[in-house]
């Protein structure tokens, strides 16, 4: 297997380069067309169960209580679960949370199938998932150093992106055809599926990089306590939090767009597939310009994040459902180019004993605070206007950049 580590020489200098660098280690191009394939079947779960929860009650409320007992596990979990990661075999733990996965989607599958969507049900199964995903997403980032070593950390981060956005695309497409001919159970069962592609890949992966554990295998409770600490002590991590917790905003669109789509531009399914869409297909030259960059720079993640602000406020303020298209495909270029280079620069800046710890408080500041942040912003979409909620995720990205400028000013 061919790996890059920390010791490989110097990433090449030409874009393309960069970009397939971590492609020429013959694990990551496995598990990176496993994830492919499952991100397709997640997104396209996430959007149905929106959209069937927003039909049933008619009120965008209900959606923040989805992402709440989707995310609200991360939050609560999170340092403990970065702590379990750091002293884990990422690939054994992976093969766990992925077969999870896989069981909740059979079951959402079956129960939608069987019955009337019932919201109590699929408030309960979103909580399963939400549990699951507290150890499941900082593995894998994590693995993925395993896989492919630090030196090759931003086009590895990019290429994730690429695929997540390419998701974005595939999702939201076969989420809306199934729902339109088939039904919700379709849509369970191709998530399901999904994960079926990840799991035949971790069987074929022997990563050839240590399994980095915290020196003395603390118990969960100090582990979590010691990941907190190093935050702190970090100036540029603490800093990157509050713009990652601004931006989990962006990425859970699916608390404000249906509004939007309904209440702004006067769409149905196929707008709210059309704007997921186009934010997906964006996206891709967003993560592909991550992928070819050279090591990110403070400077540069502060640049990309006013850029995001930007577009966020100018799709809201747009007229027309075809400046929103034109609107949401450049936040997705953005916002995307932004949070790949952020991600890849705070696992660069972390202790390698620490990078579970570190990559779970980001998922906790990222998805974890949303039943909060996007309780705020529903309210404001469903009692002020689906525009004015909309951009709230714009504004609260350029107060945390404002925030952070100082400790993301390049070193003198």
């Amino acid at each position: 297997m061919t790996t890059t580590t920390a010791e490989s020489p110097a990433a090449p200098s030409r874009p393309l380069a960069r970009m397939g660098q971590a492609l020429r280690g013959r694990d990551f191009r496995i598990w990176f067309a496993g994830q492919l394939i499952s991100a397709s079947g997640a997104l396209a779960q996430g959007v149905v169960l929106s959209w069937i929860v927003y039909r049933l009650t008619g009120d965008a409320v209900w959606l923040t209580v989805l992402t709440a007992c989707t995310w609200g596990p991360t939050l609560l979990l999170g340092p403990w679960a970065g702590a379990l990661v750091d002293r884990s075999d990422r690939r054994r733990l992976l093969l766990v949370t992925q077969s999870l996965m896989l069981l909740i989607g059979l079951a959402l599958a079956v129960a939608t199938a069987l019955f009337d969507p019932q919201l109590w049900l699929l408030l309960a199964l979103a909580t399963c998932t939400g549990l699951v995903a507290a150890v499941d997403a900082p593995a894998r980032q994590v693995f993925v150093v395993d896989l492919v070593g630090t030196g090759a950390v931003a086009s590895a981060v990019g290429l994730w992106e690429v695929a997540l956005n390419a998701s974005r695309v595939i999702g939201p497409g076969v989420a809306g055809a199934l729902l339109d001919f088939c039904g919700p159970s379709w849509a369970f069962a191709f998530n399901a599926l999904g994960y079926l592609a990840p799991l035949i890949a971790l069987t074929r992966l022997r990563p050839a990089a240590p399994v980095e554990r915290a020196a003395g295998r603390p118990r969960p409770r100090s582990g979590a306590r010691g990941g907190l600490a190093y935050v702190r002590r970090s100036p540029i991590i603490r800093g990157l939090l509050p713009m990652s917790a601004a931006s989990g905003l962006i990425f859970a669109m699916n608390l404000t767009v249906p509004s939007l789509v309904d209440r702004s531009l006067h769409l149905g399914p196929g707008g709210y597939g059309l704007l997921m869409a186009a934010f997906g297909l964006g996206g891709l030259p967003g993560a592909l310009l991550a992928a070819s960059a050279p090591e990110p720079t403070p400077r540069r993640v502060r640049t990309l994040a006013l850029a995001t602000s930007i577009a966020v406020l100018a799709t809201a303020l747009a007229p027309n459902a075809v400046l929103a298209v034109v609107g949401m495909a450049a936040v997705g270029v953005t916002s995307i180019w932004f949070i790949a280079t952020a991600n890849t620069l705070a696992q660069l800046r972390s202790a390698p004993e620490m990078r579970g710890r570190v990559m779970s408080l980001w998922g906790s500041a990222m998805t974890g605070t949303l039943p909060f942040t996007g309780l705020a912003v529903t309210f404001v979409a469903q009692h002020v206007g689906a525009r004015t909620g909309f951009s709230l995720a714009g504004a609260a990205l350029l107060l945390a950049t404002a925030a952070a400028w100082r400790a993301l000013r390049p070193a003198v």
